[in-house]
């Protein structure tokens, strides 16, 4: 704890001077100015190949079953689950491929297996069949991303960028750029239990894209902050792509998507229906 105060004292001091089956492509560019963004060229950053993430359920055991070890046995050897094991098939076939410089929205109704996709991209679950292929740490960014609600912003902001691989000197250049564009102002002096909804999200973000990272997963992270915040965070966004990072979205703002997004996939209980252009797949995704 010694060793962070001094780095706290440190940060807040001057700055510095100064490719699979069924893979699916990106379709046709249109015309400059018809797209929110022109399709970028460059080498894959994700390849995923027929992906299947399947969720075990567990419900309560019955009475007859707690501490039943025969019936355990039984069910070891003729290779049976538990009775009450449900088997949930959250993401089914799901292939395609990411490049340099893509911002992918993904649009779906609840429960379709968007957030499960971005969490197997980022290594969280582990495949029931079929791979996901990364060149580069992704990184997600989720509404409840791991920050300490008893610990001031301040300090959330040194420890987030150090959990990301930053350098005390990277923390200490980019320490006020991250206050000014959550901004929490003053409040970066509190604890994040005070903070509102969207206080923490503008933070979460703000630490998380400080860093320019290969492929940045964000969920629905951008839907509490105000219009003012998204118009920023669309600009961010865009930086990363120009610095050939890759963004995958998950937003049930449609607006935010179509005017972020080169490129939308549709999932649809599981698999993808629709790859390509965001206002056509929007459109279609409206209609559904």
């Amino acid at each position: 704890m010694a060793e962070l105060t001094k780095e706290l004292s440190q940060v807040k001091g001057d700055k510095p001077a100064v490719p699979g089956k069924d893979v699916r492509v990106h379709p046709n560019p249109e015309p400059p100015g018809k797209r929110p963004l022109d399709v970028p060229t460059g080498t894959p950053t994700v390849i995923v190949d027929d992906l299947h993430i399947v969720y075990r359920v567990y419900g309560a055991a019955s009475d007859n079953e707690k501490g039943n070890a025969v019936n355990a046995l039984t069910r070891i050897l003729k290779r049976q689950g538990r009775p009450q094991m449900k088997e949930v098939h959250a993401v089914k076939g799901v292939t395609f491929v990411a490049y340099h410089g893509d911002a992918i929205g993904i649009v779906g109704r609840n429960g379709s297996g968007k957030s499960t996709l971005l969490r197997a991209i980022a290594g969280l679950l582990p495949p029931h069949e079929g791979a996901v292929y990364t060149d580069g740490q992704p990184s997600l960014l989720g509404v409840n991303a791991a920050l300490m609600r008893e610990l001031t912003g301040e300090r959330n902001i040194v420890l987030g960028c150090y959990a990301m691989g930053m350098t005390p000197a990277e923390v200490r250049e980019k320490y006020q750029e991250i206050v000014d564009f959550s901004g929490i102002d003053e409040f970066v002096q509190l604890p994040m239990s005070t903070y509102s909804s969207g206080m923490g999200a503008r933070l979460r973000f703000a630490i998380s894209s400080a860093k320019t990272h290969d492929v940045l997963l964000i969920d629905e992270a951008l839907a509490t902050g105000d219009r003012e915040f998204r118009k920023k965070s669309e600009g961010r966004i865009r930086q990363i792509r120009e610095s050939a990072g890759t963004v995958f979205l998950v937003a049930h703002d449609l607006r935010v998507i179509e005017e972020t997004c080169n490129r939308v996939i549709w999932l649809h209980k599981g698999k993808i229906k629709m790859d390509g252009d965001p206002k056509e797949v929007i459109a279609a995704y409206n209609k559904g």
